[in-house]
């Protein structure tokens, strides 16, 4: 195999000796350039593996090189100590990551082995075309609209950086699926992916459960044990419900995330971990931080970039394909014979809102699959509400009604499981984060 390529931009020689130095025992070759011109030349002749440039140079700004070749080739910027602004903007722009000024050794060799392992786009020579993509990881998203077109087309994108990115959108749209993605299509797939629901950490615990703990460090630390970071090093960590965590926890991870270290229960010292965080939730951050309920500097740092998954009253014209998708599902996990679904079923389900959204469509599927006769699914067999479009006064009464049946339901559980929310969670076949959130919305206290 032919050594690696590299192509390193600063206009300052001691800054470009430095960094040829630190890549050439990596087993780097390395050309160098001093201006943006010099850069694009280079560029366009030759195949590079890799990219490093200074954010500043004497005829341009380092992002002209992102913004043209980013997308074949992995770049890597150098920014001024604390500008946090132009990193953003580098990330944005589709830089595969950024280092500051004074750059850490350890922490460039570290960032050029991630970067190294990306995988090459099938056709360096050309710019990306608008088309439906080809890759088998991302046919797990399915649907042909165009919604769903430009969700595939910026996980791509994403899966080419290591920026924080924040998956946004309603429960049961798949933003785990999502996060797993673009793990699965980036530099860290050969690592650990680790979802995580933040909702689902009692609070005493969460801090032991994301940085670890030694032994004896509490009454239950038994022996050490690792965190979620140090089993996520190397990889990508998924905090889902990332808006559950309380405040005091939102201090600990943004330094996490900041100074790329923690310190584990009981320990003397801190310990390196590189870790690329995604994250999700259903409600809405940037209302949080105006309540004062979620850290404004945290969201700053896990939403770089922003990614939205549209709920599938917008897609509903996704319905066969997803449709088709659980039938065959069930099939394989647990019914021996093909379930078909009728034109009218059909037309019922691509009428309908979905409050719950692709998990709904799930459980209406599988609930259908067993009522139903002769392996075909009938409009009745949905058990659909009545009217799709029902007036003002219905629609305020249905919801009444249903909001009642939803609170009596968790009560009951609550009362079978004696105040346990984990058990409850798991008799209503729900998650404990989706629980905690209809407890909190019919303000149910249970003693």
């Amino acid at each position: 195999m032919s050594k690696p390529l590299c192509l390193v931009i600063d206009d300052e020689p001691d800054i470009l000796e430095l960094l040829v130095m630190t890549l050439k025992p990596m087993g780097i070759t390395c050309y160098t350039a001093e201006t943006l011109a010099q850069a694009q030349e280079y560029l366009l002749e030759y195949e590079f593996d890799l990219c490093l440039t200074d954010m500043r140079l004497p005829d341009g700004n380092g992002i002209e090189l992102v913004t043209t070749f980013g997308h074949q080739t992995p770049i890597i910027v150098i920014t001024a100590h604390g500008n946090v602004e132009s990193a953003v903007a580098a990330m944005k722009a589709g830089a595969f990551d950024f280092i500051a000024k004074p750059v850490k050794l350890l922490e460039l060799r570290n960032l050029v082995t991630t970067a190294l392992q990306l995988p090459k786009p099938e056709n360096q020579t050309k710019p990306p075309q608008k088309k439906e993509p080809e890759n088998i990881l991302l046919s797990k998203l399915v649907g042909r609209s165009e919604a769903m077109q430009t969700v595939r087309a910026k996980i791509e994108k994403l899966a080419r950086s290591q920026a924080h990115i924040y998956i946004k959108g309603e429960s049961g749209t798949g933003k785990e699926v999502v996060a797993h993605l673009i793990h699965a299509l980036g530099a860290r797939a050969k690592q650990a992916f680790t979802p995580v629901n933040c909702g689902a950490i009692p609070t005493e615990l969460m801090e032991s459960e994301f940085f670890g703990h030694k032994k004896g460090a509490h009454s239950t630390a038994h022996k050490d044990k690792q965190g979620l970071f140090q089993t996520a090093d190397g990889g990508t960590l998924f905090l889902d419900e990332i808006a559950d965590l309380p405040l005091h926890m939102q201090v600990k991870l943004l330094r996490a995330i900041q100074e790329k270290q923690v310190r584990p229960l009981g320990a003397a010292k801190e310990i390196p971990v590189d870790v690329r965080i995604l994250s999700a939730t259903h409600r809405n951050l940037a209302e949080l931080v105006k309540q004062g309920q979620f850290r404004q500097d945290l969201f700053y740092r896990v939403n770089v970039i922003e990614l939205y998954i549209p709920p599938l009253r917008e897609r509903l014209e996704d319905i066969p394909d997803l449709v088709t998708k659980i039938l065959t599902k069930l099939k394989s996990n647990e019914y021996h014979q093909q379930t078909t679904i009728s034109d009218k079923a059909i037309k019922s389900l691509q009428a309908y809102s979905y409050p719950g959204n692709v998990r709904e469509l799930e459980n209406m599927l599988e609930r259908a699959v067993t009522l139903c006769e002769n392996n075909i699914i009938k409009h009745q067999d949905l058990q659909l509400p009545e009217a799709t479009q029902p007036n003002h006064q219905e629609q305020t009464g249905f919801h009444s009604h249903m909001e009642e049946v939803e609170r009596n339901t968790i009560m009951n559980a609550l009362t079978q499981t004696q105040g346990n929310k984990a058990k409850a969670a798991k008799l209503l076949s729900i998650s404990y984060s989706t629980l905690r959130y209809r407890i909190q919305k019919h303000q149910i206290k249970y003693k």
